[in-house]
């Protein structure tokens, strides 16, 4: 049976991008050569609302490459893939080419 996580309020669904640890040509990386912590957003919750009951949405949206914090977040398994739950406010900013 297949799972489908919907976020609640402000949080993230993010899918870790692990960098590569050989080359196209064989050759093995250093852990520390590539070490950018990013993912993808995989889906986002609707947003929290303010005092007054306003929604404030989720500054990211699915499909964004993410720039996250080392540590945090909780680790989510799906199937046999690992996912981490962000809230919206610790994730540090967006990657653009």
């Amino acid at each position: 049976m297949a799972k489908r996580l919907f976020p609640s309020l402000n949080r993230v669904l993010v899918e870790k991008i692990v960098p590569p640890s050989k080359t196209t040509a064989g050759i093995l990386l250093p852990e520390k050569s590539s070490k950018l912590n990013s993912g993808k957003v995989i889906a986002v919750g609707p947003g929290t609302r303010d005092r007054s009951g306003n929604t404030i949405p989720v500054a990211v949206k699915e499909g964004d490459t993410v720039l996250l914090p080392e540590y945090g977040g909780t680790e989510v398994k799906l199937g046999e893939k690992e996912y981490h739950l962000f809230r919206d406010e610790d994730i540090l900013g967006t990657l653009h080419d």
